[in-house]
C-alpha cells in the first residue's frame, strides 16, 4: 500500500530562513550583474599572490592533502599500537591528542589529574613516555603534528631528543606543534601562566625554531577551537588571522627577519557544516593573510605570504542521536575543506559525540579522505569553485567582515588587551546563545536532534580502563627513581634562573627534559618565576 508522503509545512516556507547566513544576506540568486568588473583579476591564479585560489599551482594535482587522523588515549603503548594501525591503513602523517592534566601542565600524578589520566588523549610526563610514543615509528620518515599549547615548548624538547635519540637531528623533523595560546584565553581555556609570559615562550619557540628547526612549524594559529566554542564562520576567521598577526608583532619586536620566521607559521580551521560558507572562509584568510604579510608587515618572499592550513571536521556537528548520519556530515565538511584547499585534513569518527573513537569509526573517517581523493574528482583542479557568482560574493563578505573585526579589535589596544576586556569571550559566547536558541525554536534543523527523530540502537563506543591510570602513575614513579635527581634539581634551578632574564628558555628546557625533569616539575619551576592565570568569566 502506497504511503502519503509527509508533508511539512515549515519546509514549504522556508524563504525567509535563507535571507541570511551567519548575519549575511543570502540573494535568491547570484550572477554576473553582482560581480565586480575585475572579479578575476582580484582572485587571481592559484599558486599566485593573492592565493585566494590556492597556496601553490597545482594543487592537488601535484600532490595530495596529507592525511591525519587525531589519535591519543591511555597510556603511550596504545597510542602507539593505534599510530601503527593507522599508518597500516594508509594515514601519511601523525596528529598527537594529549590528556587534559598533559594539556593543563599537570603530571599524571597531581591530585587535579585523578580520574582525567588517558581520558582525553594520552598521558605524557616525562621523555620516557615520548620514547614509547613514537616506538618504531621513524621521525625523519614522518611527519607529525602535536595538539598542545601552554605546555608546547616541553613537549617540543620532548620530540627533539626523541628525534636525536633516534639519529634524527632537529633540522630533518617535519611536523606542526599547535602553540596558540591566545586562542586559549579566547576558546578554550587550557593555561599554566599569565599571558605576557605565555607570549614570551611562544616567541622563544619561534626564534629557536627558525633557527634549528628549518622542516617544523612552531605555531599552528588555530580558529579550530574558536569556533568548537560556539564562534561564527566570520569570527573564527577574524580571531584567528587577528590571533596570527599578534605573534607576527611580537617576532618582530624580538628583532626576527619576517621573511625567516613567517615561511613556517601554519594555520588550523575548523571545517563546519555551512558547504559553501566555508569555502568562502579559506578563500578569504589566504588573501587576507597575503596582503597584510606583504603591505604591512614588509614580506618579500611568497612563502612568507601563502597561508597554509590544515583543517579538521567540526567536533561540535556531531550528535550523540543517530551517530551514523555523523558520517554524512564529515564527508560534506571534508569535501568542503578540499574544495577550499587544505593541505592537511583530519576527518572525525562518527562516534566522537559518544566517547574516543573505536578503531572501525577511525578506518571509515580516514577512507572518506581517501573516496574523496581517489574516486571523487574533486583534486583533479585547484579551486574548482573559483569564479562562482555565490562563492565570489561570499568570499568578499567574509574577507569584510574580518576587517570589521579587526577594527574593533584595534580600538581595544589590540588582540591582547582585547582579551583581557573579554571582547572575542562575549562575541563567542553571544553567536554560541544566538545558535542555542535558533535549535530550541527549531528555526536551524538538525537531523535527529530537533527534528526526524527516531528510536535507535546503542552504538559500541570504546571505554578507557581505570587500571591504565595507575599504570601510568607507576611509570612515573619509575622514571623518578632510576634518574639522577641531582641532575634534575640542577636543570630545573638553570630553567627557574633563565625564566628570570631575557634569554631563550628553549635550551633550558631541552636540557631538563634530557635530565628526565617532568612537565609538571617543569612548568612549576616557571611558574615560581611567572606565576599563574585566573579568567575573569563572561556570562
Amino acid at each position: 500500500m502506497a504511503t502519503e508522503p509527509r508533508q511539512r509545512p515549515e519546509l514549504k516556507e522556508r524563504e525567509a530562513e535563507f535571507s541570511t547566513i551567519s548575519g549575511h544576506p543570502i540573494e535568491p540568486l547570484y550572477g554576473a550583474d553582482g560581480a565586480p568588473a575585475d572579479a578575476g583579476e582580484r582572485i587571481g591564479r592559484p599558486g599566485e599572490y593573492p592565493y585566494t585560489r590556492g597556496p601553490y599551482e597545482s594543487m592537488y594535482r601535484g600532490r595530495l592533502w596529507t592525511m591525519r587522523q587525531f589519535a591519543g588515549f591511555g597510556t603511550v603503548e596504545e597510542t602507539n599500537e593505534r599510530f601503527h594501525y593507522l599508518l597500516d591503513q594508509g594515514q601519511t602523517g601523525l596528529s598527537t591528542a594529549f590528556d587534559m592534566p598533559t594539556l593543563m601542565g599537570y603530571d599524571s600524578d597531581h591530585q587535579r589529574s585523578l580520574g582525567e589520566v588517558g581520558r582525553e588523549g594520552v598521558a605524557v610526563d616525562s621523555l620516557d613516555d615520548m620514547e614509547q610514543l613514537f616506538e618504531g615509528i621513524p621521525l625523519g620518515g614522518v611527519t607529525t603534528s602535536m595538539t598542545i599549547n601552554a605546555p608546547a615548548a616541553i613537549l617540543l624538547a620532548f620530540y627533539v631528543l626523541v628525534g636525536e635519540r633516534q639519529g634524527v637531528p632537529p633540522e630533518r623533523l617535519g611536523g606542526t606543534i599547535q602553540t596558540d595560546i591566545l586562542k586559549e584565553y579566547i576558546a578554550q581555556k587550557e593555561w599554566c601562566f599569565p599571558i605576557d609570559p605565555a607570549m614570551r615562550l611562544v616567541t622563544d619557540m619561534v626564534e629557536w625554531c627558525s633557527q634549528n628547526m628549518p622542516r617544523w612549524h612552531p605555531i599552528s594559529i588555530s580558529g579550530y577551537h574558536i569556533r568548537e566554542a560556539g564562534s561564527t564562520a566570520q569570527q573564527e576567521l577574524a580571531f584567528t588571522l587577528k590571533d596570527g598577526f599578534t605573534y607576527v608583532e611580537r617576532a618582530l619586536e624580538r628583532g626576527l627577519d619576517i621573511d625567516d620566521f613567517a615561511p613556517r607559521l601554519s594555520f588550523f580551521f575548523n571545517a563546519h557544516i555551512d558547504f559553501f560558507e566555508e569555502i568562502a572562509k579559506y578563500r578569504a584568510a589566504r588573501r587576507i593573510w597575503a596582503r597584510e604579510m606583504r603591505e604591512t608587515y614588509g614580506a618579500k618572499r611568497e612563502e612568507s605570504m601563502r597561508l597554509r592550513f590544515h583543517a579538521q571536521t567540526a567536533g561540535v556537528s556531531l550528535t550523540a542521536q543517530q551517530p551514523l548520519n555523523n558520517v554524512v556530515r564529515t564527508s560534506l565538511e571534508a569535501l568542503a575543506a578540499v574544495l577550499g584547499g587544505t593541505q592537511s585534513l583530519h576527518t572525525n569518527s562518527f562516534d566522537e559525540a559518544l566517547a574516543l573513537p573505536t578503531e572501525e569509526a577511525v578506518r571509515v573517517a580516514l577512507r572518506t579522505q581517501q573516496i574523496i581523493a581517489c574516486e571523487s574528482g574533486a583534486p583533479n583542479t585547484p579551486d574548482p569553485l573559483g569564479g562562482s557568482w555565490f562563492v565570489e560574493k561570499l568570499t568578499d563578505e567574509m574577507e569584510a567582515a574580518a576587517y570589521d573585526y579587526f577594527s574593533r579589535i584595534d580600538e581595544l589596544g589590540g588582540m591582547v588587551e582585547a582579551i583581557r576586556a573579554n571582547f572575542p569571550q562575549r562575541e563567542i559566547a553571544d553567536a554560541a546563545f544566538t545558535y542555542q536558541r535558533e535549535l530550541d525554536e527549531r528555526r536551524r534543523i538538525v537531523v535527529g536532534v530537533n527534528d526526524f527523530t527516531s528510536d535507535e540502537e546503542e552504538t559500541p563506543i570504546l571505554r578507557i580502563d581505570p587500571a591504565l591510570e595507575r599504570k601510568q602513575v607507576d611509570r612515573l614513579e619509575a622514571t623518578r627513581a632510576r634518574r639522577d635527581g641531582s641532575a634534575v634539581e640542577a636543570a630545573l634551578a638553570e630553567l627557574k634562573r633563565a625564566a628570570g632574564t631575557e634569554q631563550n628558555l628553549m635550551p633550558a628546557i631541552i636540557e631538563a627534559a634530557r635530565a628526565r625533569a617532568t612537565e609538571g616539575e617543569m612548568i612549576a619551576a616557571m611558574q615560581e618565576v611567572f606565576g599563574t592565570y585566573t579568567e575573569s568569566p563572561v556570562f
